[in-house]
């Protein structure tokens, strides 16, 4: 079977599309070139973590529930975010279809088989696109 055949490209299509409404969505504030590059990295962080097998990720937050402080830090941290997704629900919203957007092509990916180097670079493929064109979108428009 074709690599081109295994790719699940409803899923990528779906991340595009995510990623074209987050670049129109941040182009309309008018944001620094600065800004643009930790948008980047920040997002390159992101489906970096979410493209990592499980197992490194399970050994990750081990080692934040090994003390009581940590945990106490983690549950402060946790109710702090809480109350920034009830404050900032539209943000919350654009950011958890980012995020399901890319969780379902990484489980997508998993599913055909195919390596997470290849998932990885492939979504960052599809969402910087998108990314790109909305903000391109937004500006001619």
């Amino acid at each position: 079977m074709s690599i081109l055949q295994k790719v699940p490209w409803l899923s990528l299509i779906l991340v595009f599309l995510s990623y074209i409404a987050l670049g129109w969505l941040v182009s309309e504030t008018n944001p620094p070139l600065f800004f643009w590059f930790i948008l980047g990295v920040g997002l390159l962080l992101l489906l970096n973590s979410l493209t990592t097998p499980m197992s490194e990720v399970v050994s990750f937050y081990t080692i934040l529930f090994e003390s009581n402080l940590k945990s106490f830090a983690v549950t402060i941290l946790a109710a702090f975010l809480f109350f920034l997704m009830i404050a900032w629900f539209r943000v919350f919203l654009d950011a958890l279809l980012i995020i399901s957007s890319t969780i379902l092509a990484k489980i997508d990916f998993q599913s055909q088989g195919l390596k997470p180097g290849l998932t990885f670079w492939l979504i960052s493929l599809f969402s910087f696109s998108g990314l790109g064109l909305g903000a391109l979108w937004n500006n001619l428009v």
